[in-house]
């Protein structure tokens, strides 16, 4: 199920709102908008990434962005669940019998490492497929980091041209005062329209992009030691207790607790 990160959204309206009332303080907010200082530093810099990159990273680019918003990722306590009861199974009924799992589940991963499992691949080629599935998962979301920080980088530098440009209309002006703050308004807003895209927006994206990044390669490590254990055979308590080593103290005890309940009440019932 999507969940969405209410801290991106709040951390992004709330630096605009801080920027805005600051700018509001001192004058009106007329004066900090200008059409060529936006079409210098957004668009300016915008295309500069496009030559950087191949269309398909520029056209998945919103995409990628929604994943800062957004999260579809399935929590590591119910993998580790999944993967315990998966290894119950596999202990009473053989290896086999997990091929009845499969459609059930929803991660391609987690679903092909169930595959070869049942196709009796042993663990050591098990491990090498879904680990170069996992690098390859990890160099797409590279790719997807490095347009944002790019863009980040970009920002700035074009925010810098927009100042050049605003300097040299003013200069070439002095002799008419009357054109002197339009050319310095050009001046300085790219500048600060610069800093704003970069620091405000596309840094926080690219960080955020990084941390989801993170929890997916160590949900993913988590499925991979599953499924090895599984194919070798392990006890399914002491699988648990391995994968348990993944997840935050917290979580581990959140799910010690949960375990303990479930135990109370199967005794409570006999």
């Amino acid at each position: 199920m999507k969940k969405f990160d209410l801290m991106t959204i709040f951390g992004l309206f709330l630096g605009f709102v801080v920027v805005l009332f600051g700018m509001l303080l001192g004058s009106d907010l007329g004066l900090f908008w200008n059409l060529p200082s936006v079409f210098i530093t957004v668009g300016g810099s915008f295309f500069a990434v496009v030559i950087q990159y191949d269309f398909q990273q520029v056209k998945g680019v919103l995409s990628v962005a929604r994943q800062a918003f957004s999260t579809e990722l399935t929590p590591a306590e119910e993998i580790i669940s999944t993967l315990a009861e998966l290894a119950k199974k596999a202990r009473k009924e053989g290896l086999l019998a997990l091929e009845d799992d499969m459609d059930a589940i929803n991660d391609p991963l987690f679903s092909k490492g169930l595959q070869l499992i049942v196709d009796a691949i042993d663990p050591d080629t098990i491990r090498d497929i879904l680990e170069t599935e996992i690098d390859s998962m990890a160099e797409r979301h590279e790719h997807g980091q490095s347009i944002f920080r790019s863009w980040a980088a970009l920002a700035p530098a074009f925010g810098m041209i927009g100042t050049l440009i605003g300097l040299i209309q003013m200069l070439a002006h002095l002799n008419d005062p009357s054109k002197l703050g339009p050319g310095m308004s050009v001046a300085l807003l790219t500048t600060f329209y610069g800093a704003v895209l970069a620091n405000l927006i596309m840094t926080p994206i690219a960080g955020k992009l990084a941390l989801r990044s993170d929890e997916e390669m160590r949900l993913k490590t988590i499925i991979l030691e599953g499924i090895i254990a599984i194919q070798s055979g392990l006890n399914p308590r002491i699988l648990e207790e391995k994968l348990k080593a993944y997840i935050p103290p917290k979580d581990q005890e959140r799910m010690n607790n949960k375990e303990k309940e479930e135990e109370v009440h199967l005794h409570a019932a006999s």
